[in-house]
């Protein structure tokens, strides 16, 4: 069941990727839609959701998609509202195309986001691949995330503007392991629901 979230005059639909980003102070303002790691599974449960709340008659007025992100830019903990998303793993350059850009697809290879909010705008890569090491000189945006350009598609593919909200949780060393990541998802998710607090007092 999606549940949208009243945000003073707009009714959001918040997406997260995993369960342990999803901490208490998040929990006490919102249920999201869990969609699972990756841009595959992002794509697939945003896209089923927005099918089943357009034809319920309940498309939301905007969507929020928050949780953690990689940077080698942006200092650990903060805490960046998304100006543009770009897809990593896509690289049809073997047949004259830029990499990032789908074919015969009429998108940009940078998605635009909405930016509604007093925060740091940050670009951001999602894609299949945790990012860590050397593989950080494969990435020109400021951050990396695995389901941002996922949800962004399907956002735009049924006219719903999306907010990104990512905070820094890694980056941009190599990763020992599951338990780096975890270190600072406890403080993000009080971060993030400060500007999730920003965003109720935007709309209310």
């Amino acid at each position: 069941m999606v549940e949208l979230t009243q945000l003073g005059a707009k009714r959001a639909l918040f997406v997260m990727a995993a369960e342990p980003e999803y901490g208490p102070h998040l929990r006490a303002r919102f249920m999201p839609l869990i969609t699972g790691i990756g841009p595959v599974e992002a794509a697939l449960h945003a896209g089923i959701a927005l099918a089943r709340l357009e034809a319920a008659g309940s498309l939301p007025d905007l969507i929020v998609c928050l949780g953690s992100a990689g940077s080698r830019r942006c200092a650990l903990g903060s805490i960046h509202q998304i100006g543009s998303v770009s897809w990593r793993d896509m690289d049809a350059s073997a047949l004259g195309v830029e990499p990032g850009v789908v074919p015969y697809l009429d998108e940009p290879k940078d998605l635009p986001l909405d930016t509604p909010l007093d925060l740091p705008i940050a670009t951001l890569s999602s894609g299949g691949d945790v990012v860590s090491g050397d593989h950080w000189d494969r990435v020109s945006a400021d951050m990396v995330d695995m389901e941002t350009y996922a949800v962004a598609r399907a956002a735009r593919t049924f006219g719903v503007p999306l907010v990104g909200l990512r905070g820094v949780s890694d980056g941009p060393g190599e990763l020992a392991g599951a338990h780096d990541w975890h270190k600072l998802l406890g403080y993000l998710d009080g971060e993030l629901a400060k500007a999730v607090d920003l965003l109720a007092a935007l709309y209310g």
